[in-house]
């Protein structure tokens, strides 16, 4: 899994020569499909058309480069019909209010989980950190507004669910009534077989700055409940910092 800002800005090497072909500059989104189509390049201002990488054509997504098979990966998107007609949409999600098919609002997206192997959205990370809304309740991706299914919305409380997807761990969102003590007590436990024994690629801190796992450290139960018992926001950035 990566967080959509992780992408932007990164080269883009081909694998062909070793050659850097630009570095990428935005995320086509496709709001039918929910997924990521294209990634664009940064331009000089005096170019005119607006090259791509076709997502399908991306070989791998690492923390220091994007890479492709080679040169002949890049498209002009002005060529493309669907390609430009998605840019034309303007779909951001970043700073995109989500409400209820009701009207309600739910919140404000800060941030997207990708599948960096398909493209596809896996989650909506709400302004108060500690929220992220899964891909399957979302109902419709819109320029202003993205609307999903009902049950997001109070009176329930929102509890966090480490799921695995694609052999990645994303913070999912299980909506629970607050009565419901099993399904807590199941949710943690879940929480707990997804990230045990994972390896973790950096400190993680409570927010009283107290150290929960040290980077490269493999995860045991007792620091999985440490991180339950500092609160949901610790347990999103553990389940976003080990390796898979």
């Amino acid at each position: 899994m990566k967080i959509s800002t992780q992408l932007k800005g990164l080269p883009i090497i081909s694998i062909s020569n070793g050659q850097q072909e630009g570095n990428v500059q935005s995320l086509i989104i496709n709001p039918e499909k929910g997924f990521v189509d294209f990634l664009t390049l940064e331009q000089e201002e005096w170019q005119e058309s607006i090259q791509a990488i076709p997502f399908k054509k991306v070989i791998g997504v690492g923390e220091y480069a994007v890479t492709i098979e080679s040169a002949n990966s890049i498209i002009d998107l002005t060529q493309i019909p669907i390609a430009s007609e998605l840019a034309s949409k303007k779909i951001a999600i970043i700073d995109t209010n989500v409400i209820t098919r009701k009207g309600d609002l739910v919140g404000k997206v800060t941030e997207y989980q990708i599948d960096e192997e398909t493209g596809e959205i896996i989650g909506l990370v709400l302004e108060d950190r500690e929220s992220v809304i899964s891909s399957d309740i979302v109902i419709t991706y819109g320029k202003d507004i993205i609307i999903v299914k009902e049950e997001v919305a109070a009176p329930y409380s929102v509890q966090e669910e480490a799921v695995s997807s694609n052999d990645h761990l994303f913070q999912g969102l299980e909506v629970v009534e607050r009565e419901d003590e099993a399904s807590l007590n199941g949710l943690k436990e879940k929480q707990r077989e997804l990230l045990l024994n994972k390896q973790v690629t950096k400190d993680i801190y409570a927010a009283d700055g107290e150290l929960i796992a040290a980077e490269g450290s493999i995860l045991t139960l007792e620091d999985i409940e440490k991180a339950q018992n500092a609160g949901p926001s610790v347990v999103i950035d553990l389940s976003m910092s080990v390796n898979a």
